[in-house]
């Protein structure tokens, strides 16, 4: 049954952060998956979720780095372990999938939190664009072969973060690696945080038997190491930092940024929905369009429409060559 996309009473709000989100939440003996858990708002989110107990496993590209940066979190309650896993390399997301099914653990909680963000035109193996096929593919195909871990335990939360990047482009359909259209970072990115709350509304309709539940996240606007590709000149006309690079008022800092994904991993408010956009720690709203909100609230309808996630799951299984949930 699919969940309207309308808020509901969450006792939080836009100024929450990850750490008032989840008190008095235990998750003593769950094991939550974060994804990019070492840097910027995942790091919080590890923070977030061992600190309430949970074990967390964080998939890194450079392992040893991602265990520098987790060290100051040793003494927190719950235990945090890394493994390798590059998003982009197809054969390296079916190693770390395989590892992980070989060991028998079952998972409460998988964050989909690794991303980059408006990257120079890089293309991957199979000519993909890198934005696409590390932001939705790598995530589409770990959380396709880590499903038997998900259903295994009476079910699981998987948050994908989106973001209203989203609003900046709909899926490319005829010419989604663009092959044909000069590249624009953009636009890439825009299509890649579509496609991750295309994700989230599929896979929502197709785990709810085995109560697999998912939701897209908007964290809000923060500074984080995603912004490591804009030079200063372009943040500055974009109004997000000024000559002496102070941020805008307007964005969230980290904690308060994480604050979404752990409402949407954790809250009991959701028991039992799913397959919606979250903004602020609710439900979002559909976006009022031509409203002066319209670019930074609230979700477009291309981003979280049936239709439009069934054919972006077909073409990642094509895409993947990875079927093993089926519809």
């Amino acid at each position: 049954m699919s969940t309207a996309q309308t808020p509901i009473n969450s006792a939080f709000n836009k100024d929450s952060t990850a750490i008032h989100v989840i008190a008095g939440i235990d998750l003593t003996g769950k094991l939550a998956v974060v994804t990019g858990g070492y840097s910027g708002l995942g790091l919080e989110t590890t923070r977030a979720l061992a600190s309430a107990g949970a074990s967390v496993l964080v998939p890194a590209r450079r392992p040893e780095h991602a265990r520098a940066e987790l060290e100051a979190l040793a003494d927190l309650p719950g235990s945090i372990e890394v493994d390798a896993l590059d998003l982009g390399d197809m054969a390296s997301v079916k190693d770390f999938a395989q590892r992980f099914i070989d060991s028998g653990k079952s998972i409460d909680i998988l964050i989909n939190n690794a991303a980059i963000m408006a990257c120079p035109e890089t293309r991957l193996a199979n000519d993909w664009e890198a934005q696409f096929a590390t932001n939705h593919l790598g995530h589409f195909a770990m959380t396709v072969l880590l499903y038997p871990a998900l259903a295994a335990n009476g079910g699981a939360r998987v948050v994908s973060l989106s973001s209203t990047g989203h609003k900046l482009s709909p899926i490319r359909w005829d010419d989604l690696m663009f092959t044909r259209d000069d590249y624009n970072k953009w636009i890439a990115y825009g299509q890649a945080k579509t496609a991750n709350s295309l994700f989230a509304v599929e896979l929502d309709a197709r785990g709810q038997g085995d109560s697999v539940r998912a939701f897209a996240v908007h964290p809000g606007g923060i500074m984080t190491p995603l912004q490591r590709h804009l030079p200063k000149e372009e943040m500055i006309a974009m109004g997000w930092i000024d000559e002496a690079g102070t941020v805008n008022a307007i964005f969230k800092n980290p904690e308060q940024g994480a604050a979404t994904t752990l409402w949407a991993a954790t809250a009991p408010g959701l028991e039992g929905l799913g397959g919606v956009y979250c903004e602020d720690c609710n439900i979002a709203n559909s976006t009022v369009v031509g409203s002066d909100t319209a670019r930074y609230t609230g979700v477009d309808a291309h981003a979280v429409d049936a239709e439009e996630a069934r054919k972006i799951w077909t073409l990642s299984e094509l895409l993947t060559g990875i079927t093993a949930l089926s519809s």
